[in-house]
């Protein structure tokens, strides 16, 4: 039997709540903690505020069943995962505010024996620095960064290594890393999350867990930096980069990813910069394909801008706005910010298609645009804009749009 009867997890988001839902639906007891009061409304009454295929149902039934109930305050556990944001400052330092207000959070509650996971992608000594804050909060209990094996609290870093969309199949399945600030903290988390986990489960210590989350992100980074590169240059070279690309890939040890109008989401867009916060000297490959996944934006926006000017009172129908496909998620997306930029520069008037929304964010509210439906915003447009490869959008009668300016970012049409 699990020596892990109630957990806590701090941060219900896109995976702290999917993570709660799984351990619940696992036979622990747990506590859910969430600074959004409304969030935590929504959760105990077994509807999440987040959208993920499947959680609805998962959530209903272990929040029914009384595994899972969510609060603003921690309370007493075995074990505390935080899942909380950390997101980068001004120059693309790494923000962890977040992580060390839920460490003060539940330092109260601790005591000899517990286990507290970062499972945030962090940088480099987060985890250690998690534990320094923590110490710092409760002097009457030693913590592993200073007493070693011997702590009364175990720290460790497990980070999350899902895909939106099926967060809850890979967070089961997928192979987890484990970093303890100490052997025994990682053998501690081990246990926990073999729990559910039926991948395989790794052990190092925090700072190659922190650091191989962060270098699986800058690798796909870079591998979209030369794709994005390579339409930027096909684009004056009369060349087709899908075409391109395709051949390419025939090659057996050729892997090129999907150039885009950018790259958006908490992670890709956002890991790379603690690397090179961390060592800029040593890290100029991996701030350059920053930089150029940075600037696809500002390309598209230029693109749209030269089509615009061959029309009058030009109507462009900008398809999608969060960061992938098929989701919710409009974290760092660059079609926002496209769109961001078409709004600032009066290019036209901007009908905005985003099916897995109800709202725009604040920054385009405001601006006086508007959601439209799919079907009449291409139906009234003189240009497709298309910034996400929804399939709801794939399928569209290209017999239908012969008479209209297409630029497809994503290369689905």
């Amino acid at each position: 039997m699990s020596r892990f009867n109630r957990i806590c997890v701090v941060g219900l988001g896109y995976i702290g709540l999917p993570s709660a839902a799984v351990f619940a639906d696992n036979g622990v007891d747990v506590l859910g903690v969430d600074v959004n009061q409304a969030a935590v409304d929504s959760i105990n009454q077994g509807k999440p505020h987040i959208v993920e295929p499947e959680l609805d149902v998962l959530l209903r039934k272990v929040v029914f069943n009384g595994k899972l109930k969510a609060s603003t305050t921690p309370e007493e556990a075995e074990a505390f995962i935080l899942a909380v944001p950390t997101p980068f400052r001004d120059g693309h330092q790494p923000d962890l505010a977040y992580v060390e207000a839920a460490a003060r959070s539940i330092a109260p509650v601790l005591k000899r024996g517990d286990l507290v996971i970062l499972e945030s992608t962090s940088p480099v000594g987060a985890t250690e620095q998690l534990s320094v804050w923590l110490a710092e909060s409760r002097p009457d209990l030693t913590f592993p960064h200073s007493a070693g094996e011997l702590s009364d609290i175990r720290v460790a870093h497990c980070p999350e290594r899902v895909l939106p969309g099926q967060i809850l199949r890979e967070v089961v399945e997928n192979d987890r890393i484990i970093g303890g600030v100490t052997r025994k903290c990682a053998q501690l988390a081990m246990a926990l999350y073999k729990i559910f986990v039926s991948g395989e489960v790794h052990l190092t210590n925090a700072r190659t867990a922190e650091m191989a989350k962060l270098t699986e992100n800058a690798f796909r980074d870079v591998n979209i930096a030369f794709a994005n590169e390579l339409s930027v240059i096909c684009e004056g070279l009369d060349i087709n980069v899908w075409q391109l690309i395709k051949l390419a890939n025939l090659h057996p040890r050729v892997n090129i990813l999907r150039p885009g109008p950018g790259v958006g989401g908490h992670c890709i867009a956002v890991d790379p910069w603690f690397i090179v916060a961390a060592d800029p000297a040593n890290s100029k490959l991996i701030a350059t394909a920053r930089a150029v996944n940075d600037a696809k934006p500002d390309f598209v926006v230029e693109k749209v801008r030269a089509k615009a000017k061959r029309i009058k009172n030009p109507v462009i129908a900008c398809l999608g706005l969060s960061y992938k496909p098929d989701v919710d998620d409009l974290r760092e997306s660059p079609a926002v910010r496209i769109v961001e930029q078409l709004v600032e520069a009066k290019i036209g008037k901007l009908l905005l298609v985003e099916p897995h929304v109800d709202a725009l964010p604040k920054s385009l509210a405001k601006s006086g645009v508007k959601l439209w439906d799919f079907d009449q915003a291409v139906k009234e447009a003189d240009i497709l804009l298309l910034l996400v490869a929804h399939k709801s959008f794939a399928d569209l009668d290209r017999n239908k749009i012969n008479d209209r300016i297409v630029i497809d970012t994503c290369g689905i049409w």
